[in-house]
């Protein structure tokens, strides 16, 4: 598969890019700083130079793309309207980049809390405002989307087994590195297409997991 990773050298998209390139996959992913390219071929993963925020699209970027992934994230410190630039207004550039072109498969790396951002408070509501919004967005496009919302998200080494429900409302943590093993698998699952679900460590195997969905 030709994969399109947006967020490209994000802690997540990198271990998801080194996951896919391992397989075979022509893995790409999309980065703002040229400097960066480096670090994405090192994995095996082609560098695709474009930036999210300031482009008019990202049709040229997603062509030829079998599955994009959406990983981008304006990141801790940034206020709330670079959240709603980066977070929302990227991913909604995504699904509109996909529609225009024809890709079907789109998945989402979005937050547990997305679902009920008027409880958060601080900095963490209108991140979640934004990520609510924008899997809103995904939901109505038509396209064929997986809404992927992790725990609280640590750089543990990862286990393999992980808990995943559709029932929302859970908390827990989770390693980058299974998460990222579970969006490897559900990229090809068609058991997942439809679906939102949350994500936390646990007893499954990932592809067990998945498969449960």
């Amino acid at each position: 598969m030709d994969v399109l990773v947006v967020g490209g050298h994000g802690k997540i998209a990198l271990r998801l890019l080194r996951l896919l390139a391992a397989e075979g996959h022509l893995a790409r992913g999309l980065i703002r700083n040229p400097r960066q390219a480096a670090d994405l071929e090192a994995l095996g993963a082609v560098a695709v130079l474009g930036d999210l925020e300031a482009d008019a699209g990202l049709a040229g970027d997603v062509q030829g793309a079998d599955v994009v992934v959406f990983a981008a994230g304006a990141g801790p410190g940034s206020g709330p309207e670079r959240k709603r630039s980066v977070d929302l207004g990227g991913a909604v550039k995504l699904v509109d980049a996909a529609l225009a072109v024809g890709v079907r498969r789109y998945v989402m790396v979005s937050s547990i809390g997305a679902d009920r951002p008027h409880v958060a408070s601080g900095a963490m509501r209108p991140y979640l405002e934004a990520k609510a919004e924008a899997d809103r967005h995904l939901m109505a496009s038509g396209l064929d989307y997986t809404i992927v919302r992790p725990g609280s998200l640590t750089d543990d080494p990862g286990t393999g087994r992980v808990r995943v429900s559709r029932e929302l409302g859970g908390r827990g943590e989770v390693p980058r590195d299974d998460v990222a093993a579970v969006i490897a698998q559900v990229l090809d699952a068609p058991n997942t297409v439809g679906v939102t679900f949350e994500l936390f460590s646990g007893d499954l195997l990932v592809a067990e997991a998945v498969g449960s969905l």
